[in-house]
């Protein structure tokens, strides 16, 4: 299947979305915030992105704006618990994917991947 790139400041959320992403069997690469996952994603090459939108250091907004400039083609999922228009317009506009409600349910994670995956 795919390789799985989470990246999520809370491990709590990182370990929850792993379980989910393992079940529909797929690998997973961690991150903690944005800095790490544009390093992840450079040396990796994974076949799709889910990511926090806020995180200290680089957030989700910094991570599509530097995947966009660097003219990646990775299909990036963003998570957050409040998903307001502006956040999702500013997404649309960087280049996300989709964008799911925090916490999502390990059936919404694995339909997000196998729709992320077959954009590809």
């Amino acid at each position: 299947m795919g390789l799985i790139l989470i990246t999520d400041d809370a491990a709590f959320s990182r370990r929850m979305i792993r379980k989910a992403v393992e079940e529909g069997g797929h690998q997973v690469i961690e991150a903690a915030n944005g800095f790490e996952a544009v390093e992840m994603a450079a040396s990796h090459a994974p076949d799709c992105i889910m990511t926090d939108l806020l995180m200290p250091e680089m957030d989700g907004f910094g991570l599509l704006k530097s995947l966009k400039e660097k003219g990646s083609k990775i299909p990036v999922i963003v998570l957050s618990a409040d998903i307001q228009d502006s956040a999702r317009q500013k997404c649309e506009e960087l280049g996300a994917f989709m964008m799911l409600k925090k916490p999502p349910k390990a059936p919404e994670i694995q339909a997000a991947i196998q729709k992320a995956l077959g954009s590809k």
